[in-house]
């Protein structure tokens, strides 16, 4: 019954959060402010990928920014080389994803701790370095324009406010997905094999193929992310594709709590609004924004979102506390 309960506080979480998300273009009618909203709700995506494998399985990737990168060329390049649709590019990059996902999970069946950090560096630089370099296939340096929006039968998805319910009510589809996967007995196979590999091993739990689903589950999700990223600006290039990306994805997992949902999305909105919010500190805003993560990690250190948990026990102590003394 408390199982139920506890469960269905969840979902009513989940749908706030997203009710208020929702009602933000009528209350702040601003472009810029939707257009950064945008990609919070893009980097919510990626998150809710990164969660699988870093959150619930423990194996630390910081490859996320080269998966993003060719999510998003696929998906460009299919529209502008091949003159196919943007729901087709899409496909293409969950397909990317799937191969992205093979690539890595199996390296991480035999590497774990700092040497698989090191493995997904690698990856993401090596994809850079592709980005920039096959000039005759991605356009190097100068990326590829012209990318077409997505189109709902005659409908173009253009436009800050149209991007924004697009990429919301996509968001919502795989916030649900993803919930689904995390509070079913894959999402238990997931925790076991973070929590005690070992232990999950015997009770007959096949760790390779666990490993392999994450690291597929999270590069689906990155990809997707890119392919929603190109088609909302029309034009991409590498040089946002860096590890510093990836660290930046792994902050918003942190700051939202690692293996919650409703965390993924509050990470990826407050580490994508918060430095906007601090740009009037002018070149010191990168590091009072870094500051304050830092001294997150120290004090909640399971999310910024602990701090609602921490509140609610302080004032229910102090209440049975004063209520002892009267009597």
């Amino acid at each position: 019954m408390l199982h139920t309960i506890k469960q269905h506080n969840k979902v009513a979480y989940l749908i706030l959060i997203f009710a208020i998300i929702a009602i933000v273009p009528f209350i702040i009618n601003d472009d810029y402010f939707i257009s950064v909203m945008n990609q919070a709700l893009i980097n919510g995506v990626v998150v809710l990928g990164l969660n699988f494998i870093t959150g619930l399985t423990g194996q630390m990737n910081l490859g996320t920014g080269g998966i993003f990168a060719l999510g998003a060329y696929v998906s460009a390049l299919f529209n502008v080389a091949l003159g196919l649709p943007a729901w087709v590019g899409l496909a293409g990059a969950v397909l990317m994803g799937f191969l992205i996902g093979m690539c890595l999970g199996y390296p991480s069946l035999r590497i774990r701790g700092v040497y698989l950090s090191l493995t997904t560096i690698g990856f993401t630089e090596i994809v850079r370095l592709l980005l920039n370099n096959l000039v005759g296939i991605t356009g190097g340096t100068q990326g590829v324009q012209g990318i077409a929006p997505f189109r709902i039968f005659s409908f173009a998805v253009q436009g800050h406010r149209s991007n924004y319910y697009f990429i919301l009510a996509l968001l919502v589809i795989l916030s649900w997905v993803s919930y689904r996967i995390v509070h079913s007995k894959w999402g238990r196979a997931l925790k076991a094999l973070r929590d005690n590999p070992d232990a999950a091993e015997s009770l007959g739990i096949n760790i390779s193929s666990v490993k392999i689903m994450a690291f597929t589950l999270a590069a689906i999700y990155g990809c997707i992310g890119g392919s929603l990223y190109v088609h909302m600006t029309g034009y991409v290039n590498p040089s946002m594709f860096t590890i510093d990306l990836s660290i930046k994805y792994v902050i918003m997992l942190m700051v939202g709590g690692i293996g919650l949902v409703r965390g993924n999305i509050i990470g990826a909105l407050i580490v994508t609004l918060l430095p906007e919010a601090l740009r009037f500190m002018g070149d010191y805003y990168q590091l009072v924004f870094y500051i304050i993560v830092l001294l997150g990690a120290i004090f909640l250190p399971d999310g910024w979102l602990s701090i609602v948990g921490v509140l609610k026990e302080k004032i229910f102590t102090g209440n049975s506390k004063g209520k002892a003394a009267k009597t």
